[in-house]
C-alpha cells in the first residue's frame, strides 16, 4: 500500500529560495502572508493531511461511495475528516475574508491541493470543486445570489459541484439540452439531466451548491445560448436556514477505475429551482471561470501523484533485492540504471512544483 510524507522541505525550498513568496507581504492585502505565517501553515496542513487523510485513500477506494434511496454514503472515515479539515479552515485558506475565507494567497491553496491530491485525490475532489463553484459565482452573482451561497461555500459547510455534461453533449457543450423556465419569484425550473457530476450527492455536510448550465427556452442556438445557475440540493430560507429539499435526485453513480471514494453522479432536474449566475446566455462565460480553476486543480493532481509516485517507487527500490550492484549492494537502488530513473522522476516532479 502507498504512504505518503508531505515534502514540506521541498515545497518550502520552491516557495521561499525560487520563487520569494515573501514579496506577496509587501503588498498591504496580502501582509499578513509572511514566509513564517506560510512556513507555518504549510507545516501545520502536512500534519492533518499526512496523518488523517492518507490513510484513508486505500481503505476509502476499496469501499467506494454507495447509493441507496437518492442518498450516497461516502467512505467510512471522510465523513469526519472532512469536518476536521474544514474547521480547521483550510478549504477556505485562500478565500476573500468578506466572504468567511482567510484571505490568504491563491499559491498557499495551491500547496495544500499539491498535499491533499498525494494523500487522496478521491478527498481532494469534495473541497477542490467547492472553491471553483464559490469562484463561479463570486465572478458573475448577483448581490443576492453571492449572500446566500458564498458564506458557506468559502468556508467549506456547503459543497459545490459543476454540472455541464450531459448523455449527448460531452465537449459539444452547444448540444446542451437541459432547459430553464422563468418562475412568477425570480427563479427558474430546471428540467434535464446531467452525467460525470464530481461530488454530486453526498451527506457529508448540509447542503451541496450545483453551478448549472442550462437553455433558457427562446434563447441562441448553441453555446451562446446557455445560462448559468445556481441549484442548491435543499432550498435556503431567507434567514439563511436549510428549507425543503430541491427537485435534484442522484439517479446513479459512474463507474470509474479509480478514485471510488469521489461519488461522481448522474443526477436529474425535475423542476428543481435554480438562480441566475449572471446574466441570460452569458453561461459559457461564467462557466469557464470554473473550468479554468478546475484545469488548474487537475494540474496540482497530477503533481501530487508525481510526487506520491516518487516517494513510493524510491522506498520500494531501497527494499527491493535483485542481482547485485558495482558497488557491491543488492538492492535494486543500488543499479545505476535504476538510480538514473528514479532521479528522472524526481527531477520531473520537482520541475513541475516550481511550474505549478
Amino acid at each position: 500500500m502507498a504512504t505518503y510524507a508531505a515534502p514540506v522541505r521541498e515545497i518550502q525550498f520552491v516557495l521561499n529560495d525560487v520563487l520569494n513568496v515573501g514579496s506577496l507581504a509587501e503588498m498591504p492585502v496580502m501582509a499578513d502572508a509572511t514566509p513564517d505565517t506560510l512556513n507555518g501553515l504549510i507545516e501545520e496542513a502536512a500534519k492533518l493531511i499526512q496523518n488523517q487523510v492518507a490513510p484513508l485513500n486505500a481503505p476509502g477506494d476499496a469501499e467506494g461511495c454507495k447509493l441507496s434511496n437518492g442518498d450516497v454514503t461516502v467512505p467510512k472515515g471522510f465523513k469526519e475528516a472532512y469536518k476536521q479539515y474544514q474547521e480547521a479552515g483550510w478549504v477556505g485558506i485562500s478565500n476573500p475574508a468578506e466572504w468567511g475565507g482567510a484571505g490568504l494567497p491563491y499559491t498557499l491553496g495551491k500547496v495544500i491541493d499539491e498535499m491533499l491530491c498525494s494523500a487522496d485525490v478521491a478527498f481532494a475532489l469534495y473541497p477542490g470543486l467547492t472553491v471553483g463553484c464559490f469562484e463561479g459565482i463570486l465572478a458573475a452573482g448577483s448581490d443576492e445570489v453571492k449572500q446566500t451561497y458564498l458564506p458557506k461555500l468559502a468556508t467549506g459547510e456547503w459543497t459545490g459541484t459543476m454540472c455541464i455534461t450531459e448523455p449527448q453533449a460531452g465537449t459539444d457543450l452547444g448540444a446542451i439540452k437541459t432547459k430553464a423556465t422563468p418562475n412568477d419569484d425570480g427563479s427558474y425550473s430546471l428540467d434535464g439531466g446531467k452525467i460525470f457530476i464530481t461530488s454530486g450527492e453526498h451527506t457529508m455536510v448540509d447542503n451541496i451548491v450545483h453551478f448549472v448550465l442550462a437553455r433558457i427556452e427562446g434563447g441562441p442556438a448553441g453555446v451562446k445560448g446557455l445560462t448559468t445557475f445556481a441549484v442548491p440540493k435543499f432550498l435556503v430560507n431567507a434567514d439563511g436556514s436549510i428549507g425543503a429539499r430541491n427537485k435534484v435526485t442522484c439517479t446513479s453513480i459512474e463507474h470509474k477505475m479509480g478514485i471510488h471514494g469521489s461519488c461522481t453522479c448522474a443526477l436529474q432536474f425535475e423542476g428543481a429551482k435554480g438562480w441566475l449566475v449572471g446574466a441570460p446566455n452569458t453561461g459559457i462565460q461564467n462557466m469557464f471561470v470554473m473550468m479554468n480553476l478546475a484545469r488548474i486543480l487537475v494540474g496540482m493532481q497530477g503533481l501530487g501523484l508525481c510526487e506520491l509516485a516518487t516517494q513510493n517507487a524510491i522506498a520500494y527500490a531501497k527494499d527491493r533485492k535483485q542481482g547485485k550492484a558495482f558497488n557491491g549492494g543488492a538492492t535494486i537502488i543500488d543499479h545505476p540504471d535504476v538510480r538514473r530513473m528514479l532521479l528522472t522522476m524526481r527531477a520531473t516532479t520537482e520541475g513541475a512544483r516550481v511550474l505549478a
